[in-house]
């Protein structure tokens, strides 16, 4: 059975990590849950050359594990 579930709101943020913040925020996420993410993101994005992950693929992804 589906339960309908409500759709977030839009984010105020334009920075990649501080959407990421107040979207983990928005969910009620643990502040170390938070610090984890927000780490990760920041390895992937540094991985790359500072690009943006909007910009980036399954691809880099699958580089970045493999790199790990």
């Amino acid at each position: 059975m589906k339960t309908a579930t409500a759709p977030l709101p839009p984010l105020r943020s334009v920075k990649v990590l501080d959407q990421l913040r107040e979207r983990i925020r928005y969910l009620h996420y643990s502040l170390r849950t938070e610090q984890a993410y927000v780490n990760w993101v920041r390895a992937f994005i540094r991985f790359h050359g500072v690009r943006h992950p909007a910009t980036l693929g399954s691809s880099e992804v699958e580089a970045f594990l493999s790199w790990l």
